[in-house]
């Protein structure tokens, strides 16, 4: 009986211990919990539910206002150089292959094809614009419709309108960014709609944000204007034709809520930052100075903003994003037929010519935007168009579009200098990185 009482005892003190053990434990979590809690809360006051994402040299800017036009008209009175610079390096290594990927589906040729191309008439599609319209406004030949992109080593699963439906079912699929990108959008609609009938789909009016509906699907086909990704006084899609640009370097917020609940993603910025003079800086809404940076400094920082959005914001469980590397120009005949001094004005056929790289891809950028990519590996894939673009110079608008400026004798009397070699005819080639998208999803 004193035995068992003993033992009694001793499992009775060690029962108590464990208990106080596991009292403490729990008031303290309970108190971290709550300091926690109340951290959260001061920091919901100063900012906006939604987060805006900050590099290094702007940790203390929280404002998640956006500017309105008579503030971006008066910001940015006198301004001082960037001091931080990139490493500049002209070694250029190839975008990092998908891990999906059983072969390289962005290295091969451009074949002749006949059969299958185009994959859709540009006069048949309600939804063309005049920018990219070649055939409307005069282009005599239709060769460049009739090119498919051929991999090494495997084939692309051919483009079919009904499956791609099917995999936007109940989904938003948004293209973000400038003009190049609105054209991969209305080379995405053109081929889509054709499967769907009449009275079930709908076009949105122009505005930043215009909308393809696919009613029967559930289906939404979208295009948001950010041509520089982060807030920036070139934000309206008609009006942006400016003296200069400022961007706000540190702030998403404006843009990033109109694509957050998107489902897949397609992002593209390259063009808007090497033209035109040095990118004016505004850290913060108030500010009376602001910093001037040169478009690769200044599109880093935009860059570092997204991938912080992309890193804390997106759940790759639920959505896909996808950013496309630079379309090249063709601005230089010089380069693919040395000693010529035209463009792509004229230009028929594709260059023969195997990794041929001109001026209009820039291999300093190339590789900051593939390290910055790096850093959100698994959350982004890389649909790398620029080699095989590249081959295209035959594949631009040249003289064959719209134009809304006027163009003076001496210009008219020389086309080659006013031919559009930046953006694509289409049918052409925005229809393949379309395929190349539809390969991946």
């Amino acid at each position: 009986m004193l035995k068992w009482s003993k033992r009694r005892a001793h499992q009775f003190f060690y029962l108590a211990l464990f208990s106080l053990f596991v009292l403490f434990s729990l008031l303290h979590n309970q108190s971290a919990s709550r300091l926690h809690g109340g951290m959260q809360k001061e920091d919901s006051a100063t900012r906006s539910s939604f987060p805006t994402y900050l590099t290094t040299n702007s940790s203390i800017h929280k404002s998640s206002r956006v500017l309105g036009d008579s503030e971006w008209a008066k910001a940015c009175g006198s301004s001082r150089s960037y001091k931080r610079k990139l490493r500049r390096s002209t070694r250029y290594q190839q975008p990092r292959r998908n891990r999906q990927e059983k072969c390289d589906i962005f290295a091969g040729r451009w074949v002749y094809d006949t059969v299958s191309y185009p994959l859709y008439d540009e006069g048949g599609c309600p939804y063309m614009s005049d920018q990219l319209a070649c055939t409307k406004h005069g282009r005599p030949d239709v060769e460049y419709q009739r090119m498919r992109w051929q991999p090494h080593g495997c084939n692309l699963k051919r483009w079919n309108g009904s499956d791609m439906l099917e995999k936007l079912r109940d989904k938003r699929l948004m293209f973000v960014g400038d003009s190049l990108n609105r054209g991969q959008w209305i080379s995405m609609v053109c081929l889509l709609q054709s499967m769907l009938p009449s009275g079930k789909k709908s076009m949105s009016p122009n505005a930043p944000l215009t909308i393809f509906t696919a009613e029967e699907y559930n289906a939404t086909v979208e295009f948001y204007w950010a041509p520089l990704i982060v807030e920036s006084n070139s934000d309206d899609p008609v009006n942006h034709r400016l003296d200069y640009r400022i961007i706000r370097p540190n702030s998403l917020f404006k843009h990033a809520s109109q694509w957050k609940n998107a489902d897949i993603l397609v992002f593209n910025s390259y063009l808007w930052w090497r033209s035109g003079p040095k990118i004016k800086l505004l850290w913060n809404a108030d500010d009376e100075i602001c910093e001037e940076a040169d478009g690769l400094d200044a599109m880093a920082l935009a860059l570092e903003t997204w991938a912080d959005w992309i890193s804390s914001s997106v759940n790759p469980l639920k959505q896909r994003v996808f950013f496309v590397t630079m379309s090249p120009t063709h601005l230089w005949s010089r380069e693919w037929n040395p000693g010529t001094e035209g463009n792509c004005f004229k230009e028929k056929s594709p260059i023969n010519i195997e990794s041929y790289w001109g001026s209009g891809s820039d291999l300093s950028t190339m590789k900051m935007v593939d390290s910055i990519l790096s850093k959100v590996d698994y959350r982004v894939t890389v649909l790398n168009i620029t080699q095989l673009s590249e081959y295209r110079k035959d594949g631009h608008p040249s003289i064959y579009r719209k134009f809304w400026e006027t163009f003076s004798p001496q210009q008219l009397e020389n086309p080659a200098s006013y031919a559009d070699c930046i953006h694509w005819c289409l049918p052409g080639v925005p229809d393949v990185w379309n395929e190349l998208l539809f390969n991946l999803l």
